[in-house]
């Protein structure tokens, strides 16, 4: 049954993968690079801190650097005790895909990328859910671009962004408990 799941996800892989075309390249390289949604994150601290101050921004400032951190830390330790090799290293697979990524990793499960932008949506969401009650709907979809952008680019399977983005999604709730905790012990307004 793992053999067949893990032959699907090549077959998913290869078929997803290869609907990409040299026109869209740039964009895809584009959207899975790190820095390239800066200006989003940035947007959203702006948000948090206009509709709920300067204390707030400042604990969810300390939140998300400990929740990025927990997601990066613990990814890193599930591909290196998993180690499964990405796509662009797997025989059988690279000599039939698209790379077109910067740079191959060893391992690929779970996607990094996929965890740590939807921690950030669903943090950011449900944070701004009470002034924008929509906003969390088209992070939760740029966070899914995002993920799609890694196995475009031939760095992960389709079940690492699955397992990423559901791991980011727990994790992005969880912090945002957290928040809610901090902020409730340090008196500041819960909406």
């Amino acid at each position: 049954m793992f053999d067949q799941l893990v032959n699907a996800d090549k077959d998913l892989f290869l078929y997803l993968n290869n609907l990409g075309s040299e026109t869209w390249d740039p964009l895809w390289l584009a959207i899975t690079h790190e820095f390239t949604f800066a200006p989003l994150y940035g947007l959203l601290l702006y948000l948090i801190y206009r509709k709920r101050g300067l204390q707030s921004l400042v604990v969810s400032v300390i939140v998300i650097v400990l929740m990025i951190t927990f997601t990066d830390q613990i990814t890193n330790l599930v591909k290196h005790t998993v180690q499964r090799f990405r796509p662009c290293r797997t025989e059988g697979v690279m000599e039939h895909m698209r790379y077109i990524a910067a740079r191959c990793g060893r391992y690929g499960f779970f996607s990094g990328h996929s965890s740590n932008s939807m921690a950030a949506a669903i943090f950011g969401g449900l944070l701004l859910k009470p002034f924008y009650k929509k906003a969390i709907y088209l992070l939760i979809v740029w966070s899914l671009i995002v993920a799609y952008s890694r196995v475009y680019v031939g760095v992960h399977y389709p079940l690492d962004l699955l397992c990423g983005l559901t791991f980011g999604a727990i994790s992005g709730f969880g912090f945002y408990k957290l928040y809610l905790y901090i902020a409730k012990r340090r008196g500041l307004p819960i909406f």
